[in-house]
């Protein structure tokens, strides 16, 4: 029987624990021998990465507790774990950055120094040989490069045991050695350029098992990314030349020949935000399987020798991670239109033999789950792209006539983008009767290049004018409650929900999560990876001093008047909580409404399960007393 309730105020199974619990983050996957081990945040572990397989018994750690696979290098870590060829585990500890190795019944040993001026991530083992991205801190300097580390302790005391492989370039990413060992291609890029802006693709020669010299044989002007060798002198790689992420390959020997490989017009590839990300794999017969994105993802296997491709029939619609290949089967991460982030097996000769290894499900049902609607709106500088989330509840519906309160997503990055998956955070609200319109900006990936550039210079206007644009055109559309739609984003994302609440009165509440409050202070505050991201963003300092003053939500204290909820990890080392604290001062000073939520042991995002159950509890709380309703089965929080 379907019950007549209010919007907002649904009975529903989803409470935040179980959200918590069913939304597990995998870090990498592998098949190791007739087994499939993965990486997985565990919340209710304090947010550690375990590396974990499926046992007779059910799923069990291979890396127990307390240790946490997890890398620090340009602070979004990345690749922080392999296997070597005899099944042992190389993995990068989180305390220490040190690379650790765990062999079968064994306790784990240090492979690298403790000098704590290092860390290590982007692990590969490849020819019998492990080699990783090096980065090194002094005195507020940072240097990176590739390093070959010994597997027999040799570099546990002395750092000098590393072999040097190469560096020059102020980043390093995607080594890839070839079948015989003579050559290393990597990816390289130096400030003030990001990955996805300027990169090169760089192909050097090992002698005495270093790189004796290298040449670029893709990139400058473009952004290429993840080479793949598919013989002694066949290099595959991703690139945009064409304004597009596309498949290419290179012949060595043939006067460096680059062809396309099945060219799209849709992306196969992203920003390179973190190391361990792969887009395509090499199956065991030469084809390849490979992710295209145009907003949402699809799985094509690509026959290299006729061109013809063919789409997969796969869950995964979103973030979604070639992991491994062996033979026809593919182990593939993301989030699926209708269940639970995971990770799947897929054999692409039999799709419809499809396996959830780890998550996929919807514990609640998936009745439950909203399915997205891909929506576009007409914004100032062109089409907005976004993905619609209705409310969703078997049992409850809404009285004739009302329309449904909505939260507008903004995704953080800002280079990043949503995909169409519904999460048990969208779900969690939606179950309730509150919809989610999930905004793909101007400056989001999955669009190709000219989308994601429309932001440059523009940060904090056209991701601005886009938020505002989606949320009133869907207001506009019937579907929305024009007088209560909410706006919430962390990071990059909770700068635009600031900004946004500053320029225009279309939203009556607001969540940021770790958001930026002022371009200033990340400027000073921030760490070396994005050190210079903001000239692109915005303008390079000091000759853009004026804008970045004027851009910053803390220089318009008299435009805070909307109610706000402010959550901030406390160990946050990418926008520190000085910002956070700067917006509740403000709120405070001038008398509006707002609630602030500080999370001890938490960085830039909260891994911990009582953080994430604590933090979802206080929107849906916030949202019901700015809003007016009344959510069922939440603690209320009290405003100042």
């Amino acid at each position: 029987m379907t019950n007549t309730l209010p919007h907002g105020s649904w009975p529903s199974p989803l409470t935040a624990a179980s959200v918590a619990a069913a939304s597990p983050r995998i870090d990498g996957a592998r098949f190791v021998g007739e087994e499939i081990w993965w990486g997985e945040t565990v919340a209710h572990e304090a947010g550690r990465t375990a590396v974990r397989r499926a046992g007779a018994d059910g799923v069990e750690d291979v890396l127990p507790a307390p240790w946490s696979a997890r890398s620090r290098v340009n602070e979004y870590g990345g690749g922080s774990w392999t296997v070597a060829d005899d099944g042992a585990l190389l993995f990068v500890e989180k305390s220490d950055q040190r690379i650790w190795m765990l062999r079968p019944g064994a306790d784990p040993t240090p492979l690298t120094p403790a000098e704590g001026l290092m860390r290590f991530g982007g692990l590969l083992w490849q020819n019998s040989r492990l080699i990783a991205v090096r980065e090194t801190h002094d005195h507020g300097r940072v240097v990176r490069d590739l390093v070959e580390i010994p597997t027999d302790g040799a570099a546990e005391k002395r750092a000098d045991a590393l072999q040097f492989l190469v560096s020059d370039s102020d980043f390093l990413a995607h080594a890839a050695l070839s079948p015989d060992g003579d050559l290393l291609a990597w990816i390289a890029w130096d400030h003030p350029s990001m990955a996805w802006d300027r990169s090169e693709l760089r192909v050097g020669r090992l002698e005495g098992g270093e790189v004796a010299e290298w040449t670029t044989v893709a990139g400058g002007s473009s952004s290429p990314l993840q080479p793949l060798w598919a013989g002694h002198d066949d290099l595959l790689f991703a690139d945009d030349t064409t304004g597009r992420w596309n498949l290419w390959s290179l012949h060595l020997s043939a006067g460096l020949d680059r062809r396309a490989v099945a060219p799209a017009d849709a992306d196969t590839g992203g920003p390179l935000w973190v190391l361990g990300t792969r887009w395509f794999g090499l199956l065991g017969d030469g084809r390849l399987v490979a992710v295209r994105t145009n907003g949402a993802d699809t799985l094509v296997v690509v026959d290299r020798a006729t061109g013809e491709e063919r789409m997969l029939d796969s869950p995964v619609v979103a973030e979604t991670s070639i992991e491994d290949v062996s033979g026809s089967r593919v182990l593939v991460s993301g989030s699926a239109a209708d269940a639970m982030p995971g990770l799947w097996l897929i054999d692409v000769d039999d799709p419809a033999a499809t396996v959830a290894v780890r998550g996929g499900d919807a514990p609640w049902g998936r009745e439950w789950m909203p399915r997205a609607r891909a929506v576009t709106f007409p914004g100032s500088r062109g089409d907005v792209h976004a993905f619609d989330y209705p409310p969703t509840n078997p049992d409850a519906a809404a009285p004739d006539g009302e329309r449904a309160p909505y939260v507008v997503f903004v995704h953080g990055g800002p280079t990043t983008h949503v995909g169409g998956a519904a999460s048990g955070k969208i779900a969690y609200l939606t179950s309730r009767g509150i919809g989610v319109l999930d905004v793909n900006y101007g400056g989001s990936s999955g669009y190709g290049r000219e989308y994601r550039e429309r932001l440059l210079g523009q940060w904090g206007i056209v991701d601005v004018d886009d938020v505002i644009a989606a949320a009133r055109g869907l207001a506009a559309s019937g579907a929305a409650d024009p007088a209560r739609m909410a706006i919430t984003g962390g990071s990059a994302g909770g700068w635009t929900v600031l900004c946004a609440l500053v320029a225009s009165d279309a939203f009556a509440a607001g969540v940021s999560r770790y958001g930026v409050a002022d371009l200033r202070r990340l400027a000073e505050d921030t760490h070396d990876f994005e050190a210079h991201y903001l000239d692109g963003l915005v303008g390079p300092l000091p000759a853009a001093a004026a804008v970045y003053l004027e851009r910053s939500p803390l220089s318009h204290l008299d435009r805070f008047t909307t109610p706000l909820l402010i959550e901030q990890g406390l160990d946050d080392e990418v926008v520190p909580p000085t910002q956070s604290e700067a917006v509740r001062d403000a709120l405070a000073s001038r008398g509006v409404p707002h609630a602030y939520l500080a999370f001890a042991g938490e960085g830039h995002g909260f891994r911990r399960a009582e953080s994430i159950v604590r933090a979802l509890e206080a929107e849906v709380a916030f949202l019901g007393a700015v809003l007016g309703f009344d959510p069922v089965g939440v603690p209320p929080l009290e405003l100042e």
